[in-house]
């Protein structure tokens, strides 16, 4: 007797068994698929816009390179310091 054989013994064995379970359940097997169906009548009903997008003016973007531009050189004002010691 070959492994296939054994697993095809097998199979047919499990498939026995779940006709035994349905029909002692009296029902239908119910699939696994998890979440919302397909084409569900119950999808979200409520539409919500998209926002809309922030945008930074010329001035704030100026203000905001400016102010990186200032905490850089403090940085590296304080790292030339520290490697000179």
């Amino acid at each position: 007797m070959s492994l296939t054989d054994v697993i095809a013994q097998i199979d047919a064995e499990i498939a026995k068994l779940q006709q035994a379970k349905v029909l002692l359940s009296g029902s239908t097997p119910v699939k696994s698929n998890r979440g919302r169906p397909k084409g569900s009548k119950n999808a979200s009903k409520v539409v919500v816009p998209p926002k809309a997008k922030r945008r930074l003016s010329p001035e704030g973007r100026k203000a905001i390179a400016d102010a990186m531009k200032k905490r850089w050189a403090e940085k590296s004002e304080t790292a030339s310091k520290t490697a000179a010691k």
